[in-house]
């Protein structure tokens, strides 16, 4: 018997399973997640009987510290306990409808219960009454399949795919976090039922997509999800990536796979998962602004300022966050090349200023994103640019030890360029503003209020603007 199932919480309710005179089992993740010897904080049981009166029963047992919430209308229960979240529910079998994939639920026995598991490996449970404790119960050999790295539905993968569709994320998903393979008619199975996606909302999908993003190397999720066929449904502007053109003898790399392989680079460094998303969407633009020039060969002039654009639709149309996180990948995306054009121009304090001040906090991030851009096959270009970048870098430090350009703001603001020049809000306002931003910059004017102050009201009588203490006198 594992030691991560001779535990006091596993034990108790077995004990209070003994005297309800009912079978209690631990099942799926955390189960699966022993033999992976992994940690898991999944605990899932199921009674044969009430499963929420099970976990009225523990929850008293348990005494004050327990919290109780029922969900009748689920037929479960949950208990956090502790730093436990004990999850309850009743054997059932299930039937469903074809444009729903909300089950009918009824009663049923274990057998029924494990029937309806996703896959073979979380169909396994583990009995907790006392007279079987730590017994396995695996009827589909989904311990066989998890030695064998094998995702497959432990009954036909058509009507378990049909009945809900968000079954073939999730297998995608495990595939992608596990390093596992799909079997092979459970993988047909994926790709004939791919247009059943169609009944899953949106903020489900994009929860399964999340997992996959967080995973070690999310490439592995998005090509599965590429030759199942619901790229084209769930992200059609990246599948448009996909492909090589060639005319005239000059070819384009393939930008599906490229990108894929710059979310992984990012993945390596970072385990940010908004940053992941900035490398996904970073060339999202090429299809819409790809060209064939002849003597230049193909371009994409703009994809960066382009895909910015785009993100903020493609969030809306996936309902993903319509917040910071947004902006954020948008930013990015619209910047990535900035690292590497500063690099290429020289380097100067004024370029480097400008970016940092751009990016913001955010100008770490930028600099990973851009790296992990270069995926070329030539050495000697990746060596040049890494080159370059090493100086961006150095500069970067010169020019933040000088002065905090990260969180810069204006020393000089809308208010005091209207307060003295008796200016109303608008488009002179803002251009005084810029040319203050710009000459600080360049280096022109230092990063102090009283200089950018006077910079301004130069900048003012250029325009043969008069102060407000002149006109008044």
């Amino acid at each position: 018997m594992s030691r991560d199932i001779d535990k006091p919480i596993f034990r108790l309710v077995g004990e209070v399973a003994d005297e309800l005179g009912r079978e209690a089992y631990v099942v799926g993740g955390y189960v699966r997640d022993i033999f992976l010897e992994r940690e898991s904080d999944d605990l899932d049981f199921v009674t044969v009987g009430s499963g929420i009166g099970l976990a009225k029963a523990v929850a008293e047992r348990l005494g004050p510290g327990a919290h109780l919430s029922v969900f009748a209308n689920f037929g479960t229960a949950q208990v956090k306990w502790r730093q436990y979240e004990l999850e309850f529910v009743g054997a059932r079998k299930e039937s469903y409808s074809h444009d729903s994939r909300n089950p009918i639920v009824e009663d049923g026995t274990l057998d029924d219960d494990q029937k309806r598991r996703d896959f073979t490996i979380n169909a396994m449970a583990i009995c907790l009454n006392k007279d079987r404790f730590g017994e396995l119960v695996d009827p589909f050999n989904g311990l066989i399949d998890l030695h064998r790295g094998i995702i497959k539905t432990p009954m036909d993968p058509d009507t378990t795919f049909s009945d809900d569709p968000l079954r073939m994320l999730r297998a995608i998903r495990f595939a992608t976090r596990f390093g596992f393979r799909i079997e092979q008619s459970t993988f047909d199975a994926i790709k004939r039922n791919a247009g059943r996606m169609e009944i899953i909302t949106r903020e489900r999908i994009n929860d399964e997509l999340m997992k996959i993003m967080r995973t070690d190397k999310p490439s592995v999720g998005w090509r599965l999800l590429d030759m199942a066929g619901l790229l084209d449904q769930i992200l059609p502007e990246l599948a448009a990536l996909k492909g090589v053109e060639t005319r005239e003898g000059k070819g384009h790399k393939d930008n599906f796979l490229h990108t894929l392989q710059v979310v992984d680079n990012v993945a390596a460094r970072s385990d940010s998962e908004w940053l992941r998303w900035a490398a996904l969407f970073h060339d999202i633009a090429k299809p819409v602004t790809k060209k064939y020039e002849r003597g230049v060969g193909w371009t994409f002039r703009n994809h960066n300022f382009i895909g910015e654009k785009m993100v903020g639709r493609i969030f809306r149309k996936m309902k993903m966050p319509q917040n910071d996180k947004m902006k954020y990948v948008a930013k990015l995306v619209g910047m990535h090349m900035r690292p590497q054009s500063v690099g290429e121009e020289g380097v100067t304090d004024s370029a480097v200023r400008r970016m940092i001040t751009e990016a913001g906090p955010d100008i770490d991030d930028l600099m990973l994103l851009a790296e992990a851009d270069i995926t070329s096959k030539n050495p000697e270009k990746v060596r040049r640019i890494l080159e370059n970048f090493a100086l961006v870098r150095e500069r970067m430090a010169e020019v933040n030890a000088k002065d905090e350009y990260r969180n810069w703001k204006n020393p000089v603001d809308g208010n005091e360029i209207m307060a003295a020049f008796d200016l109303q809000p608008g488009p002179l306002v803002a251009e005084l503003k810029q040319a203050v931003k710009d000459a600080i910059l360049d280096g022109i004017v230092p990063n102090e209020h009283d200089a950018a102050y006077a910079y301004m009201i130069e900048c003012g009588r250029q325009r043969g603007l008069t102060l407000k203490s002149q006109s008044s006198s």
